[in-house]
């Protein structure tokens, strides 16, 4: 039998919008005080996080219901597969570190003569085709990040720029990645098939991550004279080079990140094992008299959990902030506020950037506003690939950048415990505002809203047979040349302002244009745009049923 029960009613709060904001604005205040003040790890965010949910637990009517909400957020299938994640990639750099892997991967960057900038911008490059590949930032910070940012000590690379660098080119890839969940939300909402998305994306991503690749290597050019020496490191524990390649062929196999882990884990072991590279004791050892055990798997498990209950933390405030109404009514603030194409775009990335910075999360802000996407842009006749990539765009800049995001708190926690290699450990606000990447994509997104770069617009058939078949003339500009004035403050044509239907016309050759109409379904007639120069009147008579455009 269908289930008649009736949505739960929105989470309220007293003080009703700035009360339901309020435990929101006390974590982004915190933890952006926390970041400024140069707080060393996640784990000084779970007291702020801790007040915040407490705020919201005071504020809000329901009590009851608040912590549900927060039970709700936390136990999402995601919030489990980041959290194991956290938990197994942790003993896998732990157990690679312990092989003495990291310091022979150093002694081999030393050797290649990759020093500072040079490296950097092979972390990117590399680091961009492993997330471009698995479609998978995340799992490139995990497995990248502890690997590649240690090694850097020896190539005398700046620290913060190659942190951001790695973290750069994760996010290129996953801004270009035909695989990634980003890609596949909004190019499903938008109604664009993947492979055109994913194209008409590198008009964007191209420029904006060439020049995030010069600022990357130009930044990590300026630690160079203090490089660590390796001379007495051994080749050996190069052998375990296997393991990452190992779970990055899963990985581009498609198969699971957390089967891709545990296996690479299994490998480790085995290898370190076979070639005296540990013994088992450094692995797991149980320290008498003090009830407690220690080693390189607890070792893992113990870098982990900062992160870790930080995604618990964060998703149970999310989790609140779902069970309420502002996104509904944010974007029902907002509806047929455009009167522009450029105006259309700026709501559709104003509102898909609000959502992420409400949810922290990218693939559920594509989700939420996808729709107010689709239905504005089709309103102003842009296309299904032009509405995708500027979602996709925007929510690829500013978890990357933010200190209360994923990404940034990943990407630092991946840079503990290498002290002894000459790397610091760095903070998430210093290793998001070093994601060159992310910036040029803010710019470039900018750039694209405001000059019309990459604007193309799918203008509907109906719009332009009504703008033929008034009773005026139409030169090859798709300038009225008697109701100039009149038309343009008239209500749009089929859905599409008249300045979408000139700007289009002007774009289209005559050639190319045909728009076909009759009294019946059966009658036909052709209509071509007149070539330059020329106008000439138009029959006043309007389609019928089977109106059809095809614009090049």
């Amino acid at each position: 039998m269908p289930d008649h029960t009736p949505a739960a009613a929105p989470l309220t709060f007293r003080g009703g919008t700035l009360g339901a904001l309020a435990p929101f604005l006390v974590f982004l205040s915190g933890v952006t005080a926390l970041a400024l003040a140069g707080a060393p790890d996640e784990k000084g965010f779970w007291p702020v996080l801790l007040l915040a949910l407490i705020a919201g637990l005071l504020l809000a009517h329901d009590r009851a219901r608040f912590a549900e909400s927060m039970l709700d957020g936390m136990s999402q299938r995601i919030v489990m597969i980041m959290v194991c994640a956290w938990l197994f990639a942790g003993v896998l750099g732990s157990l690679l570190a312990a092989s003495g892997f990291v310091g022979a991967l150093a002694w081999s960057a030393q050797s290649l003569g990759l020093g500072g900038g040079a490296y950097v911008g092979a972390a990117f490059v590399a680091c961009a085709l492993v997330s471009t590949a698995t479609g998978t930032s995340f799992g490139t910070i995990l497995v990248a990040g502890p690997l590649l940012y240690p090694a850097g000590g020896a190539a005398g690379a700046a620290p913060a720029a190659l942190m951001g660098a790695i973290l750069a080119g994760a996010t290129w890839g996953d801004s270009m990645s035909p695989v990634s969940d980003t890609t596949i939300a909004s190019s499903g909402t938008q109604g664009a098939d993947i492979g055109g998305t994913v194209r008409a994306r590198l008009r964007y991503a191209l420029p904006a991550g060439l020049l995030a690749l010069v600022v990357s290597v130009l930044l990590g050019s300026g630690n160079a004279g203090t490089a660590a020496t390796h001379d007495g490191t051994s080749a050996l524990p190069l052998v375990m080079l296997a393991v990452p390649v190992l779970v990055l062929a899963m990985l581009f196999a498609k198969r699971h990140l957390i089967e891709a882990l545990l296996v690479g884990i299994v490998v480790a072991t085995l290898l370190a094992l076979a070639f005296g590279l540990v013994s088992p004791s450094d692995l797991m050892r149980v320290e008498e008299g003090s009830f407690s055990a220690s080693g390189a798997i607890l070792d893992g498990f113990n870098r982990a959990i900062g992160v870790s209950v930080f995604t618990l933390l964060l998703m149970a405030l999310v989790g609140t902030i779902q069970a309420t109404d502002l996104l509904e009514r944010l974007l029902r603030a907002v509806e047929r506020r455009a009167a522009t194409p450029r105006a259309a775009e700026a709501w559709i990335v104003g509102t898909v950037s609000a959502a992420v910075l409400l949810t922290t999360h990218s693939v559920v802000a594509v989700l939420m506003t996808g729709p107010f996407a689709k239905e504005t842009g089709e309103r102003h006749g842009l296309d299904a690939y032009r509405r995708a990539n500027l979602h996709d765009l925007s929510v690829c800049t500013w978890p990357f950048l933010l200190p209360w995001f994923l990404p940034t708190i990943l990407a630092a926690s991946a840079t503990r415990g290498a002290e002894r290699l000459g790397m610091p450990a760095l903070n998430p606000l210093t290793v998001g505002m070093h994601n060159t990447y992310a910036w040029a994509l803010v710019v470039m997104v900018a750039i694209a809203v405001i000059t019309g770069y990459g604007r193309k617009l799918a203008v509907a058939a109906a719009a332009i047979v009504a703008l033929l078949t008034m009773p005026t003339r139409v030169d090859a500009q798709g300038t009225d040349t008697q109701r100039a004035g009149a038309q343009r403050s008239s209500a749009p044509l089929g859905g599409v302002p008249f300045s979408a239907v000139a700007d289009s016309a002007r774009r289209v050759p005559a050639a190319d244009l045909r728009i076909t109409y009759g009294a019946a379904p059966s009658q036909f007639a052709e209509l071509r745009l007149p070539r330059a120069g020329a106008s000439r009147p138009v029959p006043n008579r309007r389609p019928s049923c089977s109106s059809t455009a095809a614009a090049g």
